[in-house]
Formats: structure tokens, sequence, C-alpha cells
């Protein structure tokens, strides 16, 4: 496949309101085109900007399929995504057409396993029904049996997933007094299983009966699609709880809720749905679940860390670079 010529000054369209001064950088370096009211864009309205580009900065609220990839126009050249996670993308359509992906890795570790670090005291502690308690003025004062929930001190928690993210969720438990379990595709070198306490577990089945906490670290893919579905959740105790702050689609989110409903386990948390921004009612009825709005790697400094790198990306291309944080691999 040919190369084609890199635009000194490319055309970039950017799908959502990004920080500030990333939005100002943006300007000097390139001839962007920025949204205006950051509302997620239609499939017709990511048609219309696929044709219009040389470098679409897209985000997890755009669904970029094959066919809205293989329709784009000849100048694009570079998808460089605002987010680490790419299964919104058809990566192998991209790779068909000869379009470069970047994305924005290792920024949100830290913000997003403090948030999932968050989650695994809350639930336990039942923090998010004490505070609706006292917030509906229902709250009477302090009771021997008031509000009871489980001490995660010297509990087992089993992670889902241990990468960059799994790896920081398990050095913040390893301080709170949690023991490590995990379950990833590939084993960790010893040494890091030795500075973490880890326990690998081969089957994810077996640690599931084992573990008192279960966070979902693991990306989403084919072979992760509702992994956690109905008979892993029944593989699990009853006072159990779990944390997914990866993706909606990892977890059976219809299986979860009759788990929650019948006390299959005791609780979870949840950062990530199968179809955002929309919640099923169903969730919003249960007591014994923490929901928040996608808001893992909300902090101004991680946002604006990701918006670097989509730049960086982006000038690497236009000096024709390979793009530090390439995707696929295999392009001039």
């Amino acid at each position: 496949m040919p190369v084609k010529d890199r635009p000194a000054r490319p055309r970039v369209i950017v799908t959502r309101r990004l920080p500030e001064a990333v939005e100002a950088r943006m300007a000097e370096l390139f001839d962007v085109r920025l949204s205006e009211d950051d509302h997620p864009l239609s499939p017709a309205e990511l048609a219309a900007a696929l044709q219009d580009c040389d470098v679409f900065v897209p985000t997890v609220t755009d669904r970029v399929n094959g066919d809205l990839i293989r329709s784009a126009g000849e100048r694009l050249q570079l998808i460089a995504n605002f987010g680490a996670g790419t299964d919104h993308l058809d990566l192998a359509a991209a790779r068909e057409k000869g379009i470069i992906v970047s994305n924005t890795p290792g920024v949100l570790t830290q913000d997003t396993a403090d948030l999932v670090m968050a989650l695994i005291l809350a639930v336990p502690r039942r923090l998010a029904e004490g505070e609706k308690l006292l917030r509906a003025g229902q709250w009477t004062g302090w009771s021997p049996t008031g509000l009871q929930g489980h001490s995660v001190t010297g509990k087992k928690l089993g992670i889902f997933g241990m990468g960059r993210i799994g790896r920081a969720v398990a050095a913040r438990a390893r301080a709170c007094g949690l023991s490590i379990h995990y379950h990833n595709r590939r084993r960790l070198p010893e040494g890091v299983e030795q500075e973490l306490g880890a326990r690998y577990w081969p089957e994810l089945d077996a640690m599931l009966a084992e573990v008192n906490i279960l966070t979902i670290n693991s990306p989403h893919t084919s072979q992760t699609h509702d992994a956690i579905d109905a008979r892993r959740l029944s593989l699990m105790k009853r006072d159990a709880y779990l944390v997914n702050a990866a993706r909606g689609d990892i977890l059976d989110q219809d299986a979860l809720i009759d788990a929650l409903g019948r006390g299959v386990i005791s609780g979870a948390g949840l950062d990530v749905y199968p179809n955002e921004p929309e919640i099923d009612p169903r969730l919003l009825s249960l007591s014994n679940v923490v929901l928040l709005p996608h808001m893992g790697s909300a902090t101004f400094e991680g946002r604006v860390a990701m918006g670097d790198k989509v730049i960086a990306n982006i000038r690497a291309w236009v000096d024709g670079h390979r793009p530090p944080d390439q995707v696929l691999e295999g392009w001039a």
C-alpha cells in the first residue's frame, strides 16, 4: 500500500470538547475543527466527519464501526483516539484501509486505580447508602447495628485483568490490608508478583470461589465479552462484592441485577455500563450497588495528559514517524 503525503498542517476533527489548554494547542498546530456543543455524534455526523479530515480524534462515545471506516474519505490517514480503550473502533477495518490508529495509554492508570480503590472501600462499607440516608433526613443517630458493612482489611481481592490499572489497584489494595489474587491471560514475572504479594490463578472460576471482592480491570474483547456471567457470579461467596470500572460489556448486566436482587452476592460498585449513557432502571432501584457516571479518568490532570498524548501522536505522524502510541503495527 503506497504511503500518502502527510500535510504539514493537517485537518483534524475532534468529536467532543477537550480541556481548554488542549484545544488551544491543537488550534496552534493544526487546522482543527472542534466540537462546539459537546454532543455525541450520530452515525451520520460521524460519516460526514470522516469524509473531511486527515486526522480524526474520537472518544469512547463514538462507535466507529467497519462500515464507517470503509466509507471514510481518502484523505483520512490517522485516527488519534482520545482514550486508552479502542473497543469502540473497528481496528481490523482500519488496518484494511491503511489508517493508523493511536490511543492514550498509561496516563489514565493512577486516576482509574484511585476510583477502583474508592469503590472497593465504599461498597462493603455501604458508604453510598449512608450518604443517601443522611441527605434524606432519615438518620436518627448512631446505633450499634446501624449500616453494618464488611471490613476490607484481611479480605481477599481478586483482580480480573492485571495490566497497568490492575497492578496499580493491587498496590493500593495491599496497602489497605487486602491479599492480592489475580487472573490474567499471561502470568506476571515472579519479581512483580513478589512486589505486589500477588497469587496467580490460571483458572478464573477457581479464583472467583475464593475471593471476597472482585474487581474487573480487563480490556473488552471478544474473549472477555460477558465474561462475568450468571454462572460465574454463582461461584462467588454470598458475602462477596464486585467492582467494574473497565467496560460494561465485560459483565452480564442482567445476570448481575439478578444476583444482587437474590443475594447471590452482597453488592457491587459500577462506573461503566453496556449501553451508556442509558442506565437500567432495575439498577437504580437496588440499594446494594454504588453507581458512578463513567468518571474513572475524570481528573483535570488526567484529561490534559490524554490530550497531550493525542497531540504528540499527531505531531509524530505529521513528521513522518510512527506515532508513539500506535495501536496497529506494521505501518510506515
